[in-house]
């Protein structure tokens, strides 16, 4: 993939699509990981609490997966100006930065968030162990779609 060229819109939304099913598994598998890490720290309980209490799930989700998408379309911009570095390592790497970075959000979150007597804390070693499982999760997903987006023909 030629670094000065943009990529076509059409591998742009796969990507993005790519990162939203790869924050929809991420949602998916939380309960499984909660038992492993023993942390009830939930990323979708976090972000629908911020913003409505009632549908919380529904409203978590969305905006999980909105992130994700997001975050798939960044990736393909990294993906068109690195064409050397393989998808699986950009995927990872902008994942594992992301959680790096924003990470120690994680005490304010606990100190200030609305909801913040009925979410399990967000900052401990559990929950960046927990954090640091799901955004490598996030980033196999769209590492392997990144694989197969930059594997075809322009």
């Amino acid at each position: 993939m030629n670094p000065r060229r943009a990529m076509p819109l059409r591998r742009r939304l796969l990507l993005a699509a790519a990162g939203g099913i790869g924050a929809a598994i991420w949602a998916a598998q939380q309960p499984l990981d909660k038992r492993v890490f023993r942390s009830g720290y939930d990323d979708v309980e976090l972000l629908g609490k911020l913003v409505n209490t009632d549908r919380w799930r529904t409203v978590g989700l969305a905006a999980h997966v909105v992130n994700g998408a997001a975050f798939g379309l960044a990736y393909s911009e990294v993906l068109r100006r690195t064409p050397s570095v393989s998808p699986m390592v950009s995927a990872q790497v902008m994942a594992q930065v992301e959680n790096v970075g924003l990470y120690p959000l994680a005490a304010i979150v606990d100190s200030f968030h609305p909801a913040r007597d009925e979410l399990a804390p967000a900052f401990g070693v559990r929950q960046l162990g927990q954090a640091t499982w799901r955004h490598a999760l996030f980033g196999v997903v769209l590492g392997v779609a990144g694989e197969r987006v930059c594997s075809r023909e322009p």
